[in-house]
């Protein structure tokens, strides 16, 4: 097979009566309310009419596609039919402003966005802010009004390296990479899952995976989706994370394998006992950043394993923690195998003695260590050979590593903020505020969140004559918010006479705070965490 739709097809024929993708029926969802389930031969004809579409209209071989298309099985539909094709496509975080998606679409010199009706003027806007012509069409109307192709049709077949989809991921530059995914990185990754075996196993024709991801994260795009598409199993597609219906949901869907992030056990825990958690028909929980305290409290409660696992983007291909005993007391997330090697490094790249924290470095094995990786940064070489340094990925997440080769997480070595599984790249929020005609100088940095991992707080020197004040604060996070998606702005505000630097004037974060000081004690901290909602 050189594509996932030859892979989608091909299982179609085994198990046409299977469920392919499921949607949870969830009171007041604007769509699907009651729930809905495609199977393999109604999503092979749906996916070809969708492909017929795009070809009359002049789409083709190496085209982009956005979609701004939350989690839909719309979006899945459409990422095949164009797989088809040759074109990739470019998930559109549906939590971005403007400028984000501006700067997306200019990146990735998107041809066409397939929107849901509630973002069409954002979309629209955007592709009128653009240089280079941007078509929209609305998802609803796709059949009826998709434009024409602007691009001349291009001519190629698909194979294992044409591009499949283009994701985009923080990093301490400030702006989101884009991450170039073929389809070999597609189809090794959702294998890689499929034949895990042990602890983590998936049943060919009979598993039904639970999903509350985003669909533009690769977990639920490509893993979870690949998954489910090569052994004939069912993606749960719920439309997000909702702690207070998940056990109905879960029954609902007869999912047999959840997903999950950090950030799902400690809320669902705290949830009052319902009639649903126990009735589930789930075998196992597959994910990555339970706190060792909540591990076996969860899973005594809940009745099913969790399962941790360690991947990024740009890797495809995942550890997870495959046999007993699993160490559910510390942050264990397996040992390499297969083929996908590790080592845990020192600064230049040099293997550390075992027990010592040093840089997780990974590569697969043989004459080419990229083989079912990212194909790169897109028009970002330079960052792409950094990342390869030494002919091994640095990944940037600090580990160790004790004498069985088990691997434990301990930090992430870049300027990253984890908040609720959501990568925000400190520069990013630090260039925003730094707009700010108040604001001198500022560092962003990451503190610790009992429910969301981590949340942003802001450092912040001001302009002489400026002074301080809760008004202020509450100014400069409504700046932020207007700028950023909901999840960026800082949750907490600190303003300081100074902020400790090099003799380069290159401030030092890690210099800011004592090490037995708690930030968020500091006094004359503005807290605004319960105003980073999506909706406000």
């Amino acid at each position: 097979m050189e594509t996932l739709y030859e892979a989608f097809l091909k299982t179609a024929e085994i198990y046409p009566d299977n469920a392919f993708l499921c949607v949870p029926p969830l009171k007041g969802r604007s769509y699907y309310e009651k729930g809905m389930e495609i199977t393999y031969s109604q999503a092979a004809r749906q996916i070809e009419d969708i492909r017929q579409y795009y070809v009359d209209a002049g789409y083709g071989y190496g085209a982009r596609v956005g979609f701004l298309l939350e989690n839909r099985p719309e979006y899945v539909l459409h990422l095949i039919a164009l797989n088809a094709i040759g074109i990739s496509c470019v998930p559109i975080n549906p939590d971005y402003r403007h400028d984000e998606m501006l700067y997306q679409m200019d990146h990735s010199s998107a041809d066409l966005v397939v929107t849901i009706d509630e973002r069409y003027d954002d979309i629209i806007a955007v592709a009128n802010e653009r240089e280079k012509p941007l078509a929209v069409v609305r998802q609803s109307e796709f059949f009826d009004s998709l434009p024409a192709s602007l691009a001349p049709n291009a001519k190629g077949t698909p194979c294992l390296m044409t591009e499949a989809s283009l994701l985009y991921t923080s990093g301490t530059t400030g702006r989101p990479k884009g991450c170039i995914l073929t389809n070999d990185y597609h189809l090794t990754a959702g294998q890689w899952y499929a034949d895990m075996r042990g602890l983590i196993e998936i049943r060919p024709g009979e598993d039904r995976l639970y999903n509350p991801l985003p669909l533009f994260h690769m977990n639920a795009a490509v893993v979870s989706l690949g998954a489910m598409l090569l052994t004939g199993g069912c993606l749960i597609i719920p439309d997000r994370f909702h702690p207070s219906s998940w056990w109905q949901e879960v029954c609902d869907s007869r999912a047999t394998i959840i997903h999950y992030l950090g950030v799902v056990p400690p809320m669902l825990l705290n949830q009052p006992v319902n009639e649903y958690e126990r009735k589930h028909n789930v075998r196992l929980g597959v994910g990555a950043g339970v706190e060792p305290e909540l591990h076996g409290i969860f899973e005594e409660r809940y009745g099913f394993p969790l399962q941790e696992v360690w991947g990024m983007t740009e890797t495809g291909r995942i550890f997870g923690v495959l046999e007993e005993p699993r160490q559910i007391h510390t942050r264990a997330f397996g040992r390499p195998f297969g083929g996908f090697e590790a080592k845990v490094a020192d600064e230049n790249g040099n293997e550390v003695p075992r027990g010592e924290q040093g840089e997780l470095l990974v590569r697969a094995a043989g004459d080419n260590p990229r083989k079912g990786f990212f194909a790169g940064y897109l028009n970002n070489e330079k960052a792409t050979e950094e990342a390869w340094k030494g002919g091994w990925f640095h990944t940037g997440d600090t580990v160790t590593q004790d004498e069985s080769g088990m691997l434990y997480f301990v930090d992430r070595k870049k300027n990253i903020i984890r908040r609720s599984g959501e990568n925000i790249a400190a520069a990013e929020v630090e260039a925003t505020l730094q707009s700010h005609e108040a604001v001198a100088q500022v560092a962003v940095i990451a503190v610790t969140d009992e429910i969301r991992e981590e949340e942003v707080m802001a450092c912040i020197v001001l302009m002489d004559g400026v002074s301080p004040s809760g008004e202020l604060a509450r100014e400069l996070f409504d700046y932020t918010f207007e700028r950023l998606a909901y999840f960026k702005p800082p949750g907490y505000v600190l303003f300081l006479d100074s902020l400790p630097t090099t003799g380069t004037q290159k401030i030092q974060k890690t210099q800011i705070f004592g090490s037995e000081t708690d930030p968020r004690e500091v006094p004359g901290v503005h807290d605004f965490r319960k105003l980073k909602k999506k909706n406000r």
